[in-house]
């Protein structure tokens, strides 16, 4: 692919901005090195334009997983069309944050309570604080990915290798106050037993549990349940992350349909469909040791998060989104798997069907990938490892990725069996989770 404007403006920003992009995970080198489009000129449904005015149907991370409708959706882009036309900021508030507190409590009727931020990292920092404020303790218990702020991070103070099983290996510490170690401490997914003993061994210096209730798997029978019950029987508080997990099978958190309620959720991502917004929604005792502490942020009071999110959250709802997102999902994975089985080539598939997860199994996996990714680019498709379904994906466009990707294998399949796929893309390979740019 020739050189385009997106991969030399690309180049700029590695001089620019350090990591040459704000978010880790739409860094071109995790895709498809010197060769990703990089910047989009605008977008709709799932479609992307390229600064060169090239067109792609994304079957990839979709906004990172922040558009479960689709890119510019037209009644959630008119709600925040409304918001500025009324005013985005002044000094009263916006009266839409009511509304959706109020919303976000029918929806999760065993909370009371809502705070709002913009980014999901942020709002997981305002849970972890409340706890600590309630608790009067500091040590937190957690499982699954929760942000790049201090008191996640600050896991690998103690242990270099704690958050590797986590989401991101080899996360480095750097700039977190020593004094933090000790004060995060991981336990393992579907692993009961294991986090009855950090229970047992640190006792009433828990602050509280935080934890994806689903991420890659669903939990085993009994192991959310296990939780609760133990959190429960001690009086510790028990947070779920569900910036990722929210809103993809269902119209609210995923717990909802695990039937397991935690002290407080936090949404994100999805909230929005592509503006920011965040919430964390609580039992009152709880979330009002917020009083205690200092929580308060200029941009958290803005109009457009609210209307964004009511409008979000009402569209989906109406249209049953989750059904369709589970629906989609399933659909490509059974595609990797028949197309993996027709080319005779090991796939392990992974993730619940909104947020799918293949891997190819072969010595050269990332080289693979990539070049996947390039064959799969030409075709007008932005494709990865990952692909996190929303409502525009229609059943056509999943039967043309598939098509697409089966005339790929064709193509590649002898060189991915014999191990030598260099000999037909000799590039460099994506990188694999967290990896510094030079």
């Amino acid at each position: 692919m020739a050189v385009n404007k997106g991969i030399t403006r690309y180049r700029k920003a590695k001089r620019l901005i350090p990591g040459g992009t704000q978010l880790l995970s739409k860094r071109p080198e995790m895709f498809l090195p010197d060769r990703w489009p990089a910047y989009y000129s605008r977008c709709k449904g799932i479609n992307v334009w390229d600064l060169d005015n090239r067109k792609y149907l994304d079957f990839t991370i979709a906004g990172v997983g922040a558009c479960t409708l689709g890119y510019a959706d037209a009644d959630v882009d008119n709600a925040v069309k409304g918001a500025i036309k009324r005013g985005n900021m002044c000094t009263l508030n916006a009266p839409e944050e009511v509304d959706l507190a109020e919303l976000l409590c029918d929806i999760h009727p065993w909370a009371d309570m809502a705070r709002y931020a913009r980014t999901g990292g942020e709002a997981m920092a305002v849970a972890v604080r409340i706890i600590r404020a309630y608790s009067g303790k500091e040590k937190i218990l957690f499982c699954g990915y929760h942000g790049w702020n201090d008191w996640y991070i600050s896991a690998n103070l103690a242990a270099s290798s704690a958050l590797d099983g986590q989401l991101l290996p080899g996360l480095e510490p750097a700039g977190i106050p020593r004094g933090l170690a000790g004060t995060a401490v991981p336990f393992k997914y579907n692993d009961l037993g294991y986090f009855r003993s950090l229970v047992n061994k640190y006792g009433n210096k828990i602050a509280g549990v935080v934890m994806e209730p689903v991420r890659s798997t669903w939990p085993d029978k009994g192991f959310l349940e296990g939780i609760r019950k133990i959190t429960q029987e001690k009086g510790i508080p028990l947070v779920f992350d569900e910036v990722t997990s929210g809103l993809r099978v269902n119209s609210g958190g995923i717990h909802l349909k695990l039937g397991v309620y935690p002290d407080i959720a936090v949404l994100a991502k999805a909230l929005g469909n592509g503006y920011p917004m965040s919430a964390v929604i609580g039992k009152a005792k709880i979330m009002s040791s917020a009083q205690k502490t200092f929580i308060s942020s200029t941009y958290w009071t803005d109009r457009i998060g609210p209307s964004a999110a009511l409008a979000t959250l009402k569209k989906h709802k109406k249209l049953d989104v989750g059904a369709r997102l589970v629906k989609t999902g399933t659909l490509i994975q059974r595609g990797w798997a028949d197309i993996g089985k027709k080319y005779g080539i090991g796939i392990h598939i992974s993730g619940i069907p909104p947020l799918s997860h293949w891997e190819i199994d072969a010595a050269d996996n990332l080289l693979v990938h990539t070049a996947i990714a390039d064959q799969m680019l030409k075709k007008g498709f932005l494709t990865s490892k990952s692909f996190y379904a929303t409502y525009a994906h229609s059943a056509n466009d999943v039967d043309r990725y598939l098509g697409a990707l089966d005339d790929t294998f064709k193509k590649l399949s002898p060189y991915i069996r014999s191990s030598n796929i260099k000999k037909i893309y000799p590039y460099p390979a994506a990188h694999s989770g967290f990896k510094r740019l030079v």
